[in-house]
């Protein structure tokens, strides 16, 4: 008899344990437009149509700079951040596990032994005894029956949660890739701009020390002597504020690897760097769709939608189950004799009549899955406006770094006409730092442009996706 009961159970169980009550998913629509914005900005863009894509090409080969791959690789391995992250994963695959778990009846082996001396007044016998039971039982204490499907519910929710966790590992993951890959073109371009800046300052005190001589011999006033050592002073100026940023740029590159980095690793300028290569968007928009944040996102709006169909259940009866079959004896020696075998079933039902938290539990459920939504939409508005501005970036910086270069060698040529004419006696030597000074500026400017070129294409790689 009990065993049939068991067997009924069983079965119920069996034909019930895949119902929820969560509503159906859907993806929402994608609010942002199918294709990549188009105009005079982006027209260089087509032209990378045929270049790998980059969700498909991992970040060791689209780094060429075989020093930044190691400090890569070394992040990856240390870097605190990640190590947190990955560890959150952990954490949310454990829950899950304990909330499946909820699924199944847990089964517990039991063995008791108790004596009791009853007093003469008290013993039915009328005069004191000891009386001993002694007890071994398998049992069930209190498995919910997953009649519809709240367990299975949460256990989604758990796992959606888990699933989000993991893709943020993944974009924590990309994120520090591209950091990384940043802040080691940043210490590049600014240890080339620290170059550029001491040979300024030595040609700089070079032209004071002859300005110096034919002041001595009345060939120069004494205003282009004032003019030349501000220039020396401005030189100077530069190459200290170059050698902090550079010595911070070190830094925060230390600080992302987890340890400090030997001298042998890091680049001596920009034009020393390996370039990445180049990568293609796409033709659709449809692929920030895999995107780590965005697939997060989704996940998160799974789980709201998982937990509607547990705040839905909680509205019908839950049926709990409780029982166990073993053997009883007052004696420890016939506790496995024939005839001692014992066994209990109690079943449990409640019934919800009236209970307004539930109906405000539900309603709170609803509304978060309406957040979800719109997180889950602003999550892929952002994609698409981040893959914008680098496509936008991408059309524009070689036309930008083009001209740059014009522009340094025409001003370049007008520092050495007017240095020349200034060593004839023609013109004063105030045209000669006017052409100093455009020189200067326009050679920092390109070691700019240059670098958002470079770091333009990390950043394009990183928010399509690529990193992993």
């Amino acid at each position: 008899m009990n065993i049939n009961r068991f067997l009924l159970v069983g079965a119920i169980v069996a034909l019930l344990g895949g119902c929820t009550l969560a509503p159906e998913y859907t993806r929402p629509a994608a609010p942002v437009p199918a294709d990549w914005p188009t105009g005079a900005a982006y027209q260089e863009t087509k032209s990378a149509v045929s270049a790998p894509t980059a969700e498909g090409l991992p970040w060791r080969e689209f780094f060429t700079d075989e020093r930044l791959q190691k400090i890569i690789e070394t992040a990856l391995n240390n870097n605190r951040d990640l190590r947190l992250a990955a560890l959150n994963v952990e954490r949310a695959r454990a829950y899950y596990g304990v909330q499946r778990g909820e699924l199944l009846p847990s089964v517990n082996a039991v063995g008791s032994g108790s004596q009791e001396r009853v007093p003469a007044d008290l013993s039915s016998t009328g005069s004191a005894r000891t009386a001993e039971r002694y007890g071994v039982n398998l049992g069930i204490t209190s498995w919910e029956i997953d009649f519809f499907g709240r367990i299975r519910s949460l256990k989604d929710r758990a796992l959606e949660e888990y699933l989000a966790t993991d893709e943020a590992r993944r974009g924590a993951q990309i994120l520090l890739v591209s950091t990384v890959a940043q802040a080691y073109l940043a210490l590049a371009a600014d240890r080339e701009a620290l170059k550029l800046v001491a040979s300024t300052l030595k040609t700089q005190e070079a032209s004071y020390q002859l300005i110096r001589k034919s002041y001595d011999v009345g060939l120069a006033s004494k205003l282009d002597l004032g003019r030349a050592q501000s220039q020396v002073d401005a030189a100077r100026g530069d190459v200290a504020r170059y050698t902090q940023l550079a010595a911070q740029d070190e830094n925060a590159l230390n600080l992302l690897v987890g340890s400090p980095l030997p001298p042998a690793l890091l680049p001596a300028e920009l034009g020393s760097v390996s370039p990445p290569k180049e990568i293609s968007p796409g033709l659709s928009s449809e692929r920030l769709l895999r995107r780590p944040d965005v697939l997060a996102a989704e996940h998160r709006l799974k789980a709201a939608n998982a937990n509607i169909g547990a705040a839905r259940a909680a509205f019908f009866p839950r049926i709990s189950l409780t029982t166990a079959i073993g053997t009883a004896s007052a004696d420890l020696s016939g506790l496995f004799q024939s005839g001692q075998g014992t066994w209990s079933f109690a079943p449990q039902i409640a019934i919800p009549i009236f209970d307004a938290r539930t109906w405000s539990a539900y309603d709170v459920t609803k509304v978060e899955r309406e957040i979800s939504v719109a997180q889950y939409e602003k999550a892929i508005q952002a994609a698409f406006r981040e893959v914008a501005d680098a496509l936008a970036v991408q059309g524009t910086v070689n036309r930008q770094i083009a001209a740059q270069q014009s522009l340094v060698d025409a001003v370049a040529e007008t520092y050495r006409l007017s240095n020349a004419r200034y060593t004839k006696g023609i013109d004063s030597y105030l045209g000669v730092l006017d052409a100093q000074r455009s020189l200067y500026g326009a050679q920092q400017g390109l070691i700019a442009l240059r670098l958002a070129g470079v770091a333009n294409q990390v950043t394009l790689y990183r928010v399509l996706g690529g990193g992993m």
